[in-house]
């Protein structure tokens, strides 16, 4: 497994070794020992599974403390823009967001420490993503960000007119009077 440092401290890209031939391919898509080389330090204790059709928009979802969450992300199935926005106040990327594709061709992973809000945009007609997560769901610390904040300028490669959002997404406060706790 490669795992690739970005410009935002404690996130990461993940790509696994992969060994194919005429049967298909095999893959080590989780190691617990090579992640804490990397000081990557987290006991995953749930998983989801969601699927979505082309041109959904999940997030910017985050749980805030104490019931923050770090996320391990892949594709299964199809393609993503996976989107995340650094809202550690002391970060020196506070604010700034980072995007990656992942898909079941390119078999790559990002982590999210906690102290982002997360979100991914489904690129193909069908993805699935499958992620875990070192802390349970709490509906009462969940909060997020507008997918379409003017001041996070994220460019979600879909034409947002036609984008298909939830309406809990489409009430989020701006960026602009956001509060972080981390």
């Amino acid at each position: 497994m490669k795992i690739e440092e970005t410009p935002f401290k404690g996130l990461f890209i993940l790509e696994p070794t992969v060994l194919k031939d005429d049967r298909g391919f095999f893959m080590e898509s989780y190691n617990e020992k090579r992640l804490q080389e990397f000081g990557i330090k987290r006991k995953f204790i749930q998983d989801n599974h969601s699927r979505s059709q082309r041109g959904v928009i999940r997030g910017m979802h985050f749980q805030n403390p104490p019931y923050e969450q770090a996320k391990l992300i892949r594709s299964i199935s199809g393609e993503i823009l996976d989107v995340v926005v650094d809202i550690r106040k002391e970060s020196k990327t506070y604010g700034e967001h980072f995007s990656v594709l992942l898909s079941s061709e390119n078999k790559k992973q990002l982590f999210v420490p906690p102290g982002f809000a997360h979100g991914f945009a489904a690129l193909s007609n069908d993805a699935e993503i499958l992620y875990k997560c070192d802390q349970f769901y709490n509906k009462d610390s969940e909060e997020g960000l507008p997918y379409n904040d003017p001041d996070l300028q994220i460019k979600w490669q879909l034409d947002l007119s036609e984008a298909i959002i939830s309406e809990k997404d489409k009430v989020h406060s701006p960026f602009k009077d956001f509060v972080s706790q981390f």
